[in-house]
């Protein structure tokens, strides 16, 4: 049996592909940091180490270091990593590593380039279960808020996409719901403990403050790179947020937005009082902050995980249109140029207004006078 030591330092991806392996009758142990690692090389003697590079403490290329030229072993080293930087991955062929297999990649993929490392038949390392199965090149918590959604949670969309994009962490918030919601995503997380978490808040406190008790409860997952939300009712599906999740991960920006935009080959439908009524906020809101921002209320965002405890670290004052403080607080915490560039809004391929929604007409109005609050406050 093939002896393998997996290396990372973010949980999410090692008990995947402990999972995996361990199904595909590999011995496989894990470690989460490059210290730990060595010290399991010495007691379990892996045939093959794979290893990340970027980790917190011990870099991968310092452990591929250590094996290589401190121990001296010829044990074969298969770096999984998010870092494509081609000076990197020459260092590593030059340590004298195996392979380089760059994040996002499919289990199966990992199970192939084992087996050709090792000369086994490929057609022996496949698991059907784990087809399409992606590890992600970072780790991703998303917060869920949710309010008597017993009847619209569409829990098979948030299993399937769980199941196939394992660096993502589902956080359902139970905001006071009246009705059975609590007891619905208690058991969607069952069997999934480790992507889906439920954050319960025994009084209903609105939008905001849900959303923000989920951000600062995935903040203290050292694991997670970056924290977004997203609506139960997935008006904004899985395919979008993660092409946000992409712009953060290959950019500079700090926040990525959503936005519902109209524009040519995108599916973006609402109610047409509603989108009358859209249109007079936003440009209320784009005076209040200075910054013309199309859309600041769409409730897809993805974020760097450190913005993320500044942004949420104090209470809205509004229960609904806390997207607009977290613009203003950081035009205060940057200044207006930086943030400016911090933030990019990227339109949204596909967007529907959801039937049931919380928000009401009359609520739409009252968002008018909530504005002139937010306006005064951080004035």
């Amino acid at each position: 049996m093939i002896k393998i030591l997996a290396i990372d330092d973010q949980q999410l991806i090692l008990l995947s592909l402990e999972k995996h392996l361990t199904d595909l009758g590999f011995n496989i142990k894990c470690a989460s940091t490059g210290e730990d690692g060595l010290e399991l090389f010495d007691s379990f003697k892996p045939d093959i180490v794979i290893v990340d590079i970027n980790m917190d403490g011990m870099s991968g290329l310092e452990v591929v270091k250590k094996i290589r030229i401190e121990k001296k072993s010829k044990t074969k080293i298969l770096v999984l990593s998010g870092n494509t930087n081609e000076d990197t991955i020459i260092d590593g062929f030059d340590l004298g590593i195996d392979d380089y297999m760059k994040k996002p990649v499919s289990l199966n993929e990992v199970t192939v380039r084992i087996s050709r490392i090792f000369g086994i038949k490929t057609d022996k390392l496949q698991n059907k279960n784990t087809k399409d199965q992606m590890i992600q090149k970072r780790c991703v918590g998303v917060v869920i808020p949710c309010y008597n959604e017993e009847e619209r949670l569409l829990s098979k969309s948030f299993l399937d996409f769980i199941d196939s994009n394992l660096g993502y962490h589902l956080c359902f918030v139970n905001d006071g719901s009246k009705d059975n919601t609590l007891e619905v995503l208690n058991n969607l997380k069952k069997g999934r403990e480790n992507n889906i978490s439920v954050y319960n808040c025994e009084k209903n406190g609105g939008k905001a403050e849900a959303v923000r008790q989920g951000v600062l409860h995935l903040a203290k997952d050292p694991q997670l790179d970056y924290i977004g939300f997203l609506d139960a009712d997935l008006s904004t599906d899985f395919r979008d947020f993660d092409d946000l999740v992409k712009t953060i991960e290959t950019s500079d920006f700090k926040i990525v937005s959503g936005s519902r935009m109209s524009r040519m080959g995108a599916d973006i439908t609402k109610e047409s009082a509603r989108k009358i009524i859209s249109k007079t906020i936003n440009l209320i809101i784009r005076t209040i902050l200075g910054m013309s921002f199309n859309d600041t209320q769409c409730g897809a965002k993805i974020m760097d995980k450190d913005i993320a405890k500044h942004m949420f670290k104090d209470k809205f004052i509004t229960r609904w249109i806390f997207d607009v403080e977290i613009f203003i607080r950081m035009r205060k915490f940057y200044g207006k140029k930086k943030a400016i560039s911090y933030i990019c809004e990227q339109p949204l391929k596909r967007w529907i207004h959801a039937d049931g929604s919380k928000l009401s007409m009359k609520d739409s109005i009252k968002i008018v006078g909530q504005l002139g609050q937010i306006a005064i406050h951080y004035r």
